[in-house]
């Protein structure tokens, strides 16, 4: 028998048994940029714990919905909300709502990104929060309207600082909402 061969085999071996692993990792997580106004937040997307969250959010991206939308809701000591409406509070139009995946064991710790939605667990399309603190008790408790919780599908990676600045900015209301940024704050550009 050539030892050569049977080397480079056991050379192959190894590298198709490390490779899942590595392959799995790089699948599981997208990095994305939301370019605003006040500066750039990158977002490590969750594929593996909140694979439908990550790709609704994705598919928005890629079809620039998040484009020239603010974040129309900012709460200090609690979370900035974007992805549903322009400057003149004109909401934009969504795809159908997708399935609450609060139950993935995320949690919304701060610097998370987690699914908006309405009253009804399964409500949320394309608007989107990012945790200022820990917030605990937006966690899943039970499969039960009042504890359904709100789906964790990333992380801030860079740019907590901007996110920071986004939560100090003075806000009061805007076409029938609260809480709205006093001077618009743009996502100019979101990427993944």
């Amino acid at each position: 028998m050539n030892a050569k061969p049977f080397i480079l085999t056991l050379f192959a071996a190894a590298a198709i048994l490390a490779a899942p692993a590595h392959a799995q990792t790089d699948r599981d997580r997208t990095m994305c940029k939301l370019s605003t106004t006040l500066g750039d937040i990158s977002i490590e997307l969750d594929h593996e714990r909140a694979p439908v969250s990550a790709r609704n959010f994705v598919e928005y991206v890629e079809a620039g919905h998040f484009d020239n939308l603010i974040f129309h809701r900012v709460i200090p000591g609690f979370m900035i909300q974007g992805g549903g409406f322009t400057a003149d509070m004109q909401q934009r139009p969504t795809r159908a709502p997708i399935i609450n995946e609060a139950d993935n064991g995320l949690k919304n710790l701060t610097g998370t990104l987690a699914m908006a939605r309405t009253s009804v667990p399964d409500s949320a399309t394309s608007q989107f929060f990012i945790n200022l603190v820990d917030n605990a008790f937006l966690d899943h408790t039970a499969k039960t309207p009042q504890g359904w919780g709100y789906a964790v599908f990333g992380k801030v990676t860079g740019g907590l600082q901007v996110v920071q600045q986004i939560a100090a900015q003075p806000t009061g209301a805007s076409g029938g909402h609260r809480d709205v940024p006093l001077k618009a704050i743009v996502i100019t550009k979101a990427e993944c």
